[in-house]
Order: C-alpha cells, then structure tokens, then sequence
C-alpha cells in the first residue's frame, strides 16, 4: 500500500500541470536602460498536449519536455533553424531537463511505467541513458557543478531539499517543505529555493553548497510557485498572465513588467531566460485552449481543398543555408500542385513535385523528388504519401507535415525528417510572399 501511494503521489507532482494544453513560447528580450521588453512572440512547442519545463543549453539551443505518443520525452529545440529532436527513447517518461556542465549530456527526470523514477544521464552523441542517483526519487535538480547535485526529492508526501556528491555518492537533506523552483544565482556558487510556509508567500532563500549556509532573500509573489533569476539582483516570477519582478535591494516589491493577454497567453508557470539575456522562454496556455475565449481558430473544417486554397501562391525562405521556393496552384480538377525547389549557392540541389487530392471523402498529399538534373529519386511508381489528420482554419495538419497559416502572405511548413542515425526532427520552414 505504502508504495502504491507514493507511486500515486509522485504522479501527482510530476503532473501537476500536464492535465492541460501547456506549451512553450519564446520572445525576444530587450532589457536596454533596465526596462523589460519582451516581442517577436513564438509557440516553439506548437504541440497538443503537456509541453513544459524549458531550460537554456545555450542561446541557441533550449531544452523542454514534450508529448509524444501518449508520453513525455525530451526535445533539443535549435532557436536558429526552429528544428525539434527528440534526445530520449525509453519506455518511460522524461521531465525537467538540464545540461550537464562540462559534458555533452542532459540529465532529466525518468519515470518508468513500474512507477521507478530516478535521475537520469542521457549523452547527446548516442542517445544511451545511464542513472545518475538510484536512492533518491528526485522531483526537480540543479547541478551545483559538474559533480553536485542540488535537488527537490519526494519524501512525506512532500519535497525536500537534498546535496548529492557524485564523487562519494553521499546525500544530504538540507531542508524540508520546499516548492519545485530551484535555480542557480548568476555570479555566485548559491542556489536558490523556495521555502513553503504554513501561512502566506513562500520565502524564497539560497543555499551555499560550500559552507552549507541558508539565508533568505526575499517573500515570494503570492500564489506563486515559479522563477528565474534574471541577473544577480532580480528575480522573475508569474500569475495568470502576468510577469513580474523583484529586484532585492529595493523596497518596490513585485512589479509587473508583461502581460501575456495580447498574445492570447495565460496560466503562465515556469520560465528560463537565455545566458546572454536576450530570450525568455515561457510556459503557458493559449487562452482559448484554457476556456477563456470562443476563438475558432481551432474548429475542425471539412477535408475539401476550397478550406485550403489560401495555400495557393508563390512561397519563398530560407532553409538548410540556402533559399527555398515553393508555387501552388488554386484548386482544379479535384487536386492542388506545387513545385519546389532548393537553391545553394547558386545552385539548384533537388526539386520536388507535390500534388494534395481528394479521394474518398477526405485529402492526402503526396510528392516525389528529383535532382537537380531532373532524374528520380524514388521509384517510377513510389511516391511519398501523407495522409490527412485534420484541418483548421489557419493549419493544414497531415501525418508528418503541417502547414500553418501565419497570415495571408506568410506560413510555417513543419516536416518530420529521419536523419542518418534513426532519429526524427521536426524541421520548420518559414515561408513568405
């Protein structure tokens, strides 16, 4: 029975937020003469279900976990190139990744389907995962260095704070009643944490793994459970779909500084900022997705080519270090065609024939390649088909590409593509005309 209920409560934790539609956005972050500018808003996960937990490799890459095939797996985002791989194939479900300081590794949080959950190491370069600490059910980390461990652990029904050494495998439980939100302090060895109270804010203290101090810092926002550091000084933190901030050597308090509602954004939780300050990766609900909107955006359409002929036009990007163009005919006879091509350096390097047809009450799309001298890429006979899933007003969503409509002269193409070593990435192609 005991371990049946901390089975169940560790779901709990771990799922708090994934019985809604979360996902992942990023702006652009401008803190010029100290004031808090956030634009060039993008859904980076753009994925039903439970997308959540972005953290920073570097300020090209974030990491996020994400849904896929009715589990969470972990994505590597590339910010330059909008391109999704998936670095996690176990059976089981992996949360909260990190980068691994000094190593091309990212630890996350795995949880079985025996209800086993444990911290885990996965390398970058060949997909293996190893476990990092097997004694200690971890709900969140942060690596103090390359061989400590900072980290919210699941013990009498609640989180503690624990300092794991790698090197003498000893742990140590440094608090009790904590909340999930742990981070380090930019421009010190201290990680902060947030100490729950039986009345009011959490207090939002730091620990210093060198001498094992605890201070506090500072009350944190009510109701509130998330932050991130954005310099030494200030602290991020949300509620509802606001942003606010806390700069700890002024009495101000916290003050709002973004508001999410114009970009149809609520329900903010956690959030991470890049190394160089310059991007804000969020966690939030799209607000007809959280029932605070009647948009229709969203409503199925029926699979005829009329709901999607804003497809029709000459389409030009950028893609692969090269330029991209893509030409769609209006809908005639029962079908759509395109043409593309890619151009690097001057230099056609394959085209592709596309057609979208109507057959039996609904829509697929199929295509063939060929080289830049015209010579088939697929048998005579073979072409590569993509069925229908659904169609929106503003997306045409078929099994392994999707066309979405940013506005009448601008549209994302997102294509799943298997690369040499098995893995499939979601590469996106921004298109304008």
């Amino acid at each position: 029975m005991r371990v049946c209920l901390l089975f169940l409560f560790t779901l709990s934790l771990l799922w708090s937020f994934a019985q809604t539609n979360t996902e992942v956005f990023l702006f652009d972050l401008n803190m010029d003469k100290g004031v808090f500018n956030i634009s060039n808003f993008q859904n980076i996960s753009n994925n039903d279900g439970y997308d959540n937990q972005p953290s920073f490799m570097d300020n090209e890459t974030i990491l996020f976990s994400s849904t896929r095939n009715g589990q969470t797996d972990i994505v590597k985002y590339n910010l330059n190139y909008g391109l999704k791989t998936w670095i996690c194939f176990t059976e089981g479900s992996e949360y909260s990744p990190l980068k691994i300081p000094k190593q091309h590794a990212v630890s996350a949080i795995r949880l079985d389907p025996d209800g086993t959950q444990r911290l885990y190491r996965y390398d970058l370069d060949n997909s293996s995962s190893t476990v990092i600490l097997d004694t200690l059910i971890v709900g969140y980390h942060v690596w103090s260095n390359k061989n400590e461990i900072v980290s919210a652990v699941l013990e009498n029904n609640g989180l503690s704070l624990f300092t794991s050494n790698l090197n003498t495998k000893k742990n140590k439980r440094l608090a009790t009643t904590i909340g999930r939100a742990l981070h380090n302090i930019p421009n010190s060895n201290l990680i902060s944490f947030l100490s729950k109270t039986t009345t009011g804010p959490s207090e939002i203290k730091s620990f210093n793994p060198s001498n094992g101090m605890i201070k506090t810092i500072a009350k944190a926002l009510p109701d509130s459970e998330d932050l991130f550091w954005l310099t030494e000084n200030s602290i991020l933190m949300t509620n509802g779909d606001v942003v606010y901030k806390l700069d700890i050597h002024t009495n101000l308090g916290w003050i709002e500084v973004a508001s999410l509602k114009a970009f149809g954004v609520t329900n903010l939780s956690r959030l991470a900022v890049s190394p160089d300050g310059k991007r804000l990766a969020i966690v939030g609900e799209l607000i007809d997705q959280a029932g605070t909107n009647t948009s229709f955006s969203d409503q199925p359409l029926a699979p005829t080519l009329d709901n999607i002929k804003w497809l029709s036009g000459n389409w030009k990007g950028e893609a692969f270090g090269g330029q991209i163009e893509e030409n769609w005919s209006e809908p005639s006879g029962g079908s759509m065609m395109a043409t593309f091509k890619l151009i690097d350096k001057g230099t056609v390097v394959f085209y592709e024939i596309e057609i979208i047809r109507e057959i039996e009450n609904t829509l697929i799309l199929q295509l063939k390649h060929f080289g830049n001298d015209l010579k088939g890429w697929e048998e005579k006979d073979e072409t590569i088909d993509f069925p229908l899933k659904e169609i929106t007003h503003n997306k045409v969503v078929f099994e392994g590409m999707t066309f979405e409509k940013i506005s009448d002269h601008e549209m994302n193409v997102y294509v799943d593509m298997k690369q040499d070593d098995g893995r499939i990435e979601n590469v996106k192609f921004n298109y304008k005309k």
